[in-house]
């Protein structure tokens, strides 16, 4: 017997819902996958390793120029002082030390995670920093390190900043020396949050600062970020930012040098 129209038609039917539930099924698996490109490029790419290395090739480039030049002052506002001894602050995360490895196994971030996750891993120097860290002590260039990593006692840890020792631990760990004297962290003291403005004013105190790094607007330029924190009280914008590298433009690529990092920051929260 040859079959019916119907039979043709309920046959159709079944086909097509058939086919219709499986790329819904295969989206929906998808979907469950959230891969982040930002933490997979600094893990992986070697363009990421060529522009670190980049940036400490041509600030090496730079130094023995503005250490000679006694005019010159990384810091706005502050003119060249010859009578100050020479000085680089640098930051120390995604700066000179790599935490990739804690952003993809131990988020979301706390301080608390990531002192531990720091006292118990060896650190990751970023490409080119050690050499020219060595390069610019030679010529005579005092090193500070300006980190937002806060100054604050841990329940069970001895000592009211067991983040300092881990922090001078970790530059150790790539390879340099350094103390309490040139490792400033958050609240370390009074009047020094999470604005890094007044650490640099302290060191700025003493010292010509000549250079500047960090991965973070904030490494460089004031009141960066959306919510203030002082002696900041405008909060940052898209806008703001983006008119500070006009503002400044006389310091990016000369004593300024912005690491890069996709991963977390101040940019992440501005509107």
């Amino acid at each position: 017997m040859r079959p019916s129209i119907f039979t043709f038609v309920t046959l159709a039917v079944l086909t097509l819902s058939a086919c219709g539930t499986a790329p819904v099924q295969t989206e929906a698996a998808a979907s469950e996958e959230v891969t982040d490109h930002g933490l997979l490029w600094v893990k992986h790419a070697a363009e990421y390793q060529a522009i670190s290395a980049q940036v400490y090739a041509q600030a090496g480039r730079d130094l023995a120029g503005l250490i000679t030049d006694s005019t010159w002052s990384a810091l706005p506002g502050h003119a060249g002082d010859a009578t100050k001894p020479v000085a680089i602050i640098l930051d120390m995360d995604e700066t000179i030390v790599s935490n990739v490895d804690f952003q993809i196994d131990h988020l979301p971030y706390s301080s608390f995670k990531h002192y531990v996750w720091n006292r118990d891993n060896k650190a990751v120097e970023i490409r080119g920093a050690v050499s020219f860290l060595r390069a610019a002590r030679d010529a005579g260039v005092e090193i500070f390190f300006v980190t937002n990593r806060p100054c604050e006692t841990v329940e069970g840890i001895a000592g009211a900043c067991p983040q300092e020792l881990v922090a001078i631990g970790d530059v150790h760990d790539i390879g340099f020396e350094t103390d309490a004297d040139h490792v400033l962290l958050a609240y370390e003291q009074p009047g020094w949050g999470k604005e890094k403005l007044s650490r640099r004013e302290h060191i700025a105190k003493t010292h010509r600062v000549i250079m500047l790094f960090g991965d973070d607007y904030g490494d460089f330029v004031f009141c960066a970020r959306a919510k203030p924190v002082a002696p900041c009280s405008v909060a940052a914008s898209r806008a703001s930012r983006t008119a500070a590298l006009d503002t400044y433009s006389d310091y990016w690529g000369r004593g300024w040098y912005i690491l890069p990092n996709p991963m977390h920051g101040s940019w992440t929260t501005v509107r």
